[in-house]
């Protein structure tokens, strides 16, 4: 389905872009605990009808944080969808993530849901699609220049030291995968606000981040082959190499594939319209069930048959 078929969002701002978020524009995000340590708070945007019970959830990069998804809760939550942006507390391995990922969807009394991962975020969705296999909390998945492997960053030795070392070194460290090259103003603006989110981060969030990103670890495709993909990634430069999206592609060769000309390391926030497209494609299998993302409302009958005839035409020529 071509643009023209889709909404267009209700502008929220009058001025663009407005890479100021996150210093007031939205006001504060929604904190919770749902651990036994207290310190452990996981921050969030929720947007859009609370009616849906299977939102959209929005997972970002080690340099991120909940708001570097502004553009597609604006665009998304005008369009009639519920969607959340999460920023994660402070955890040390997998496992323990997984185990406070389900706690905080059992807090918001969600079931299931819909995970968009970007990078680290990604890679985090499909571990914990994986770790609720036996009783599935994830019903779909977009994964935005993600991996399966952490061996691919050839650092799982040094994980387990990233809590020694002090920020700026572990900034250092993230910035190194930052396009360097030239770049047009959007990717430019986009690499200014990440690294302005980065400076927000404390040597823990930064060192426990890293440590999930790069601890052993790769993710099993026999507990999650099911579930619907849909893998994001770019065509110019990213810190994903070729190989470790070439194995994305063998993990899941049943995925739909959005590609993006251009977009660097975060074409959510500089291919903003690109990627809330492919997002709204994605979704729209799920239109009309209970697993819908999107209010029933902003949908009619006659839309809806147009997109399911359109999305059936698009995967044949596939």
């Amino acid at each position: 389905p071509g643009p023209s078929r889709l909404h267009s969002p209700r502008p929220y701002w009058t001025e663009e872009p407005p890479w100021g978020v996150g210093k007031g524009t939205w006001g504060r995000p929604r904190q919770i605990i749902v651990d036994d340590d207290d310190s452990k708070i996981w921050s969030l945007y929720d947007a859009g009808p609370r009616n849906i019970r299977c939102p959209l959830i929005f997972l970002p990069p080690v340099s991120g944080t909940a708001d570097v998804f502004f553009r597609q809760i604006l665009a998304l939550t005008g369009w009639g969808y519920r969607v959340i942006a999460l920023q994660y507390p402070v955890y040390w391995d997998h496992l323990e993530f997984c185990d406070g990922f389900r706690k905080l969807l059992d807090h918001l009394q969600l079931d299931k849901v819909h995970l968009f991962g970007a990078s680290l975020g990604g890679f985090l969705a499909q571990k914990f699609a994986e770790y609720t296999h036996k009783s599935p909390r994830v019903h779909s998945l977009i994964l935005c220049n993600s991996f399966s492997d952490t061996s691919i960053f050839n650092q799982t030795w040094t994980a387990n030291s990233f809590w020694l070392m002090p920020s700026f070194m572990l900034k250092k460290i993230v910035l190194g995968n930052f396009s360097s090259g030239p770049v047009d103003p959007m990717m430019a603006d986009a690499i200014d606000f990440m690294v302005d989110r980065l400076e927000s981060l404390g040597q823990s969030e930064l060192a426990s981040r890293l440590t999930l990103n790069c601890q052993n670890s790769y993710v099993e495709p026999h507990k999650i082959r099911d579930i619907p993909v849909t893998i994001m990634d770019v065509f110019d430069q990213s810190a994903l190499s070729t190989e470790a999206k070439e194995e994305m592609y063998k993990l899941y060769p049943n995925a739909r594939r959005a590609h993006l000309k251009t977009g660097g390391n975060f074409p959510y926030l500089c291919r903003s319209a690109e990627v809330n497209l492919y997002v709204q494609i994605h979704l729209l299998q799920f239109h009309g069930t209970k697993y819908a993302a999107i209010d029933p409302s902003m949908v009619s009958a006659e839309e809806l048959e147009v997109q399911k005839g359109g999305l059936s035409i698009s995967q044949e020529e596939q």
